[in-house]
């Protein structure tokens, strides 16, 4: 759009403001028409389908109360104690009363439309009593074991529909309703087989167009549809079916694309069989009419839209033609460097170039003058001194203050790079404001958290400028706090009447500032001659002596103890130099890695996390510090040690309960909880004493013992074994002992025995 010219970009914008609104109340429109026509067709379609689920449900009440009725009439009771075909054929009176109840059945089946069969099964007979096959034995007539699913899923004492197929390839829902002592004292079972076409002839009539019908059971089991090879397969697996199912919803519809085509589907849920009521329309052939519609709206818009563009072109036009002329005469009168077809970037363009062009000297100028500064001051620590020195400072004297961040690292841990390079940036800035107008000061960053303020003043009195100094740097104090988050400790240096002495007065302020090691971080420490730097090196022996013995007995505490000795005699000694101070704490962490590696303590475990400790100890500053990481550090040790020893007592009771419970059935996850520990840490720990996992060792204590069991007692069976080892069934036992020993038992058996007779042949001998 940047490089379009004025009048074909507004002409643009007018034409969007103008097309915009109509296109979206074009689509709106057509969408809200679309979906009021698919909603009005769906609830329809839902209605009707309700309507044919209500006239199969009644059918088929109709039939199980048919079935309810037989069971009443006693019927079956005349032939309730012929549990074998050979009994009810032994006399004319057995098989008149089994006619009888065949006679009930064919008069059920005549009655109900579209039933195919019906028999009784007496419980624990050899016979069935059927329509269509008479009076035969079980192995002449189909399977029943169909029966014992079908009733899994009975409630109450009421029949239950199963769908199934029988062995002549006829689809048939069957109805499965047991006796109960209720109604006879006669135990059996009658089945009525409805052919599926039936169920079919209720929903032909809604059965949408080219998709069909569905109707499943609650897991989505096909019973009935126009494609007869899906029956009994399993709906949730088609395309949009298995959402139906999953989605719980008593009864609704869904719009679903397959292919180029738009289906929607309706369902309803039967709340007296809990069967699934699915039909599947076309929308594309319900919605032509709504279609035509939509499509003379969109061709009446088009045309609005074409003459609304040539309007907004000439309205453009006209706007426009004041910035053209002004653009125009701007590119002939002056070279910016800057070409543009739209004239509205272009002065823009122009504009900005122009004030950059300013900014940018401006800016040049400025950090030419605020480097070749800091440049001069940093030449000045370093001891060189020029005509740019003499300029900055020009008063008679010099001092300098070092300002070091207390507690750097954790300042570097938790702030960015971006972050402490503008936090730098604003100190130096705010420093040089905190003097008063009689003292010229400059400052200067040096590196790892510290910075160097040259200070220049020409006070003759010594506690006026101590006094002045004083007020400037706890300013500098409080700054830092706001910028850094953290203290800051000031040292300074004595003071000088030339500027070659500022290299040495640096590292006066320098060699000062360590003062905050034993005096504290957070002050302000001015340069003063030891006069005992000659005194020798301390080192607390004794304490070293009693650190190792508590670490031999694993006393964590007491060398904690031992630790706030060390530093008061630190804090007591006259004069101790910070060199002293970590000699001293160096020597004790030595001294600490050396004793754990010598007992073959892998320090690395304990120590994860850590960085170099001997570069932690070079970087704190004070000794509060250094008592905190000390006892994180013993502490550390101390646990590492005592988890091993709980590892252990953990251990023994584990294998102990084991070896005395294998041949129970153990809950590992109570016995970890009644332990203490989790489960997988129970793991853990038998694996590293034993080699195996948790169930590899209970099945190899089990296994020995079996071994035991075959060589000592032959005559138990392999059952026995296994229930006396542990296992609940023989297969079991087989499989672990083939895994462990390589063999089965029965052969490790016949193994033992063979050994065993031999033996006692050559005592005989």
């Amino acid at each position: 759009m940047k490089r379009v010219p004025i009048i074909l970009q507004m002409s643009l914008i007018l034409f969007c403001v103008m097309a915009i609104p109509i296109t979206i109340l074009t689509w709106y429109s057509d969408k809200e028409i679309l979906h009021n026509s698919e909603n009005v067709i769906a609830e329809s379609s839902l209605a009707e389908l309700n309507a044919n689920r209500r006239l199969n449900e009644n059918a088929l009440k109709n039939i199980s109360q048919a079935v309810a009725g037989l069971k009443v009439t006693k019927v079956f009771d005349l032939i309730r104690y012929f549990e074998t075909y050979d009994e009810l054929n032994a006399n004319y009176d057995n098989v008149s009363n089994a006619l009888v109840v065949q006679h009930e059945l064919v008069n059920l089946k005549q009655k109900m439309a579209g039933v195919y069969s019906s028999y009784f099964y007496l419980s624990d007979s050899d016979y069935v009593i059927s329509t269509d096959q008479g009076i035969t034995t079980l192995d002449h007539y189909e399977s029943i074991g169909w029966m014992k699913e079908a009733l899994s899923k009975r409630t109450g004492i009421g029949g239950v529909w199963y769908p199934r197929k029988l062995n002549s390839g006829i689809n048939v829902v069957s109805y499965v309703l047991p006796l109960n002592r209720l109604s006879t004292p006669t135990r059996g079972i009658i089945v009525l087989n409805l052919q599926e076409s039936r169920i079919a002839d209720y929903f032909r009539s809604s059965g949408g167009d080219k998709q069909g019908y569905f109707l499943m059971e609650a897991d989505g089991t096909i019973i009935s549809h126009n494609d007869k090879s899906l029956l009994l397969t399993d709906g949730g697996q088609l395309p949009f079916i298995g959402g139906i199912v999953q989605n719980g919803s008593k009864e609704g519809y869904a719009f679903h694309n397959a292919g180029n085509e738009r289906l929607i589907y309706t369902w309803s849920r039967s709340e007296q069989l809990g069967w699934w009521n699915v039909n599947v329309y076309s929308m594309d052939e319900l919605m032509t009419k709504a279609h035509t519609l939509q499509r003379n709206i969109i061709v009446l818009t088009i045309m609005i839209i074409f003459i609304g563009a040539v309007l907004t072109f000439l309205i453009a036009n006209w706007f426009s033609r004041p910035v053209r002329e002004l653009a125009r005469t701007v590119r002939t009168r002056s070279d910016l460097g800057v070409s543009n077809r739209n004239e509205l970037v272009f002065l823009d363009a122009a504009f900005k170039r122009m004030q950059k062009e300013e900014e940018e000297l401006f800016n040049l100028l400025k950090e030419r003058e605020l480097d070749a500064r800091s440049l001069a001051v940093h030449n000045l620590l370093r001891g060189e001194v020029n005509k740019q020195v003499h300029e900055l400072f020009p008063l008679a004297c010099y001092s300098v203050a070092i300002v070091s961040i207390d507690r750097y690292r954790e300042y570097v841990n938790f702030t960015n790079l971006e972050a402490r390079n503008y936090h730098r940036y604003i100190f130096i800035s705010k420093c040089d404001t905190l003097f008063p107008d009689t003292v010229h000061a400059r400052t200067v960053y040096q590196g790892e958290g510290c910075f160097a303020i040259v200070m220049n003043d020409s006070s003759d009195d010594i506690n006026s400028w101590l006094g002045m100094f004083k007020a400037s740097l706890t300013a500098i104090q409080n700054s830092a706090l706001e910028f850094f988050g953290h203290t800051v400790t000031l040292g300074v240096s004595s003071r000088g009447e030339s500027g070659s002495e500022v290299s040495n007065q640096v590292a006066e302020a320098m060699e000062i500032i360590k003062k905050r090691m034993t005096e504290g971080s957070g002050c302000i420490f001015f340069w003063e001659k030891e006069a005992d730097e000659d005194i020798k090196y301390m080192y607390p022996t004794n304490s070293e002596r009693r650190i190792v013995n508590y670490l031999t007995t694993g006393d964590i505490p007491s060398i904690l103890n031992e630790l706030q000795v060390i530093r008061q005699e630190i804090q007591s000694a006259e004069y101790i130099s910070y060199d002293n101070i970590l000699f001293i704490y160096n020597q004790l962490i030595g001294l600490t890695i050396k004793y754990l590696r010598e007992n073959n303590i892998n320090t690395a475990r304990i120590f994860t996390g850590r960085r170099d400790i001997y570069s932690a100890i070079a970087s704190i500053d004070t000794l509060d510090e250094m008592e905190d990481y000390l006892n994180g550090f013993f502490t550390d040790i101390g646990r590492h040690l005592s988890h091993f020893c709980v590892q252990d007592s953990y251990g023994e009771r584990i294998i102990g309960y084991l070896q005395e419970h294998f041949c129970e059935d153990i809950a590992f996850q109570d016995l970890a909880r009644e332990i203490g520990i989790s489960y997988s840490y129970m793991r853990k720990i038998v694996y590293e004493l034993t080699g195996k996992t948790l169930i590899d060792y209970t099945n190899h204590l089990r296994i020995e013992k079996a071994k035991k069991i075959l060589g000592e007692e032959p005559n138990l069976t392999m059952t026995q074994v296994a229930e006396q080892v542990g296992y609940y069934n023989v297969q079991s036992l087989n499989r672990f002992f083939r895994k462990y020993e390589g063999m089965s038992p029965g052969s490790y058996k016949a193994f033992k025995h063979a050994k065993s007779t031999d033996l006692s042949q050559e005592k005989e001998e």
